[in-house]
C-alpha cells in the first residue's frame, strides 16, 4: 500500500466554515498578538529607562519602518492570494514556481528599501518634524531597524505562503521566537545601549525567527512543496508580472496607510513633545487591537480565495458572513475593554502626568474607528481574496490619504480642534474603506471577474 504524501497544505473547500475559520485564525491572532507584544515591550522598556523623549523616538521611528515592512507585505500577500487560488484549482506544481519568485522578489525589494532609509535618513527625520529631544534617538533606532529590514520582510514573506497553503501554526511559532529573544535582550540592551538597544533586541529577534523558518521549511520541504535549489529560486516572468500586477497595488494600498500616518504625526508633532508620545502610545494600542482582528482576514483572505478558484461562490460569501461575526464580537470586547482600561493602559508606557492626562482624549476620538474596522475584516478579505487589488487599492489611498490626512486637517487646524482633532480624523478614515467595500460585496458586481487561477 501506497504511503500517503504529506502536505502542509489545508483545501477550505468542504467541511464547515465557521469551524474551520475560528481555528485557522486564532493561530494568526495569537501570532499578531506576540508581534505587536515584542515591539510593544521596546517602547513599554524605552518609556521606563529612556523616558519621554525616547517613546517619541520608538514611535515615529517605527512608523516609518512600518512603511517598508507594510510596502513588502503587499507583495508577499500578492504571493499568498496567487498561491491560495493555485491551491483552489489543483495546480501544485505552479505553487512551487510562485513560491520561488515571490522569494526572489521579496529580498530585492526589501534591500532597495534599507538602503532608500539609510541614504535618506536626515531628510526623513526633517520630514516629519521629529522633536528635537527625541532625534538622536530616533535616529538610532532607524538606522539599525532598516539594515535589518530583510529579516522583517523575510519573515513575513514565509508567513504569507504560509497562509496561503492554509498554514496558521508555523508562523506562530516562528513569531513567537521572535517575541521571546526581544523580551529576553529589551532589558540589558535598553539599559545598556538606550533607545540603540531597543532596535538590537527587535532585529535579532526577527532575524532568529527567519532563519529558524527557512530551516524549518527545509526540513519540511517534501510536505512544503518546494525543494529550495538554487534554480528554483529563479524570478520566473509570468509569475513575476501576476505578482507585479497584483502586489503592486496591494503595496501602494499598504503604504499609503503609513505615509498617511507619518503626515498626521509631523501635524501632531508640531504641537509638543508631550502630545507626541501620547499620539505614538495610543497608536500602539489601537495597533494591538487593529493587529490582533487582523487575524480573521488573515484567515478568511485564503478561504475565499480557496473557493473563488474553485467556483464555490456561495462559500466564500459565506466566509465574509462568518469574518464579519468573529470581528464583531472581537470588536465590542475591545472597544469596552479599551474604554474601561484605556488609561491604565497608557500608564504602562509612560509615567509623565501630562501623558496620562492626555490619554482620555486620545480615546474619546479613536474609538469611532473600530465599527469601520470590522466590517473592513470581511469586505477586505473578500476583495483581495478574489484579486481585485486596483479596487482595494483605490479604497486605501482614499482611506489612507484622502481621509486620513484630509480629515485630521480638517478637525486638527482648520476648525481648531488640536490634538483631540488630529485623534478623531484618523479615527473616522477607515470609513472611506469600509462603506464602499460593503456596497461592492453586497452589490455582487464582483461575479463579473476573471478568476486569477485561470492565468496561472
Amino acid at each position: 500500500m501506497a504511503r500517503k504524501h504529506k502536505t502542509l497544505t489545508k483545501d477550505f473547500t468542504q467541511g464547515s466554515i465557521w469551524r474551520q475559520m475560528l481555528w485557522f485564525m486564532l493561530p494568526f491572532m495569537a501570532s499578531n498578538a506576540l508581534q505587536v507584544f515584542y515591539s510593544t515591550i521596546d517602547m513599554i522598556v524605552v518609556g521606563e529607562y529612556v523616558k519621554t523623549p525616547g517613546l517619541s523616538a520608538v514611535s515615529q521611528s517605527s512608523q516609518i519602518m512600518n512603511f517598508a515592512t507594510m510596502v513588502c507585505l503587499g507583495f508577499s500577500n500578492a504571493g499568498q492570494v496567487l498561491i491560495a487560488q493555485a491551491l483552489g484549482a489543483g495546480k501544485r506544481k505552479e505553487m512551487s514556481q510562485i513560491t520561488g519568485t515571490l522569494f526572489g522578489m521579496i529580498m530585492l525589494l526589501s534591500l532597495m528599501l534599507s538602503s532608500v532609509i539609510l541614504l535618506g535618513r536626515n531628510q526623513i527625520l526633517d520630514w516629519i518634524n521629529i522633536p528635537e529631544e527625541s532625534r538622536d534617538y530616533a535616529m538610532d533606532y532607524l538606522v539599525i531597524c532598516a539594515a535589518g529590514q530583510v529579516f522583517t520582510a523575510g519573515y513575513n514573506m514565509v508567513a504569507a505562503v504560509l497562509r496561503g497553503m492554509g498554514d496558521s501554526k508555523r508562523p506562530f511559532l516562528f513569531i513567537g521566537i521572535a517575541s521571546v529573544i526581544n523580551l529576553v535582550l529589551d532589558f540589558p540592551f535598553v539599559i545598556k545601549w538606550q533607545v540603540a538597544g531597543a532596535a538590537w533586541a527587535t532585529i535579532i529577534g526577527q532575524a532568529v525567527s527567519f532563519v529558524f523558518s527557512l530551516f524549518y521549511l527545509y526540513r519540511k520541504r517534501e510536505e512544503f512543496g518546494f525543494d529550495f535549489q538554487r534554480k528554483n529560486f529563479r524570478i520566473n516572468g509570468h509569475y513575476a508580472r501576476m505578482i507585479l500586477r497584483l502586489g503592486f497595488p496591494m503595496a501602494i494600498q499598504a503604504g499609503s496607510i503609513n505615509i498617511s500616518m507619518l503626515f498626521v504625526n509631523a501635524m501632531v508633532n508640531d504641537i509638543n513633545v508631550v502630545a507626541s508620545a501620547t499620539f505614538g502610545v495610543g497608536l500602539r494600542i489601537d495597533d494591538i487591537i487593529n493587529k490582533i482582528s487582523m487575524g480573521i482576514q488573515y484567515a478568511a483572505v485564503p478561504m475565499v480565495s480557496q473557493n473563488i478558484a474553485a467556483g464555490q461562490v456561495k462559500r466564500a460569501q459565506k466566509t465574509v458572513h462568518w469574518a464579519w461575526i468573529y470581528a464583531g464580537v472581537f470588536t465590542v470586547l475591545a472597544v469596552a475593554a479599551y474604554l474601561i482600561f484605556g488609561k491604565q493602559l497608557f500608564m504602562v508606557f509612560d509615567d509623565n502626568p501630562q501623558v496620562h492626562a492626555l490619554s482620555s482624549t486620545f480615546i474619546r476620538g479613536i474609538v469611532w474607528m473600530f465599527p469601520a474596522l470590522a466590517v473592513m475584516r470581511g469586505t477586505g478579505a473578500f476583495i483581495q481574496g478574489i484579486g481585485n487589488a486596483k479596487l482595494s487599492m483605490v479604497l486605501a489611498i482614499l482611506d489612507g490619504v484622502l481621509l486620513r490626512i484630509g480629515l485630521s486637517w480638517l478637525f486638527g487646524i482648520a476648525l481648531d480642534y488640536g490634538f483631540f482633532g488630529f485623534v478623531l480624523g484618523y479615527g473616522l478614515a477607515p470609513y472611506g474603506f469600509a462603506i464602499p467595500g460593503l456596497i461592492y460585496f453586497l452589490s455582487g458586481i464582483w461575479k463579473k471577474r476573471r478568476v486569477l487561477a485561470e492565468e496561472i
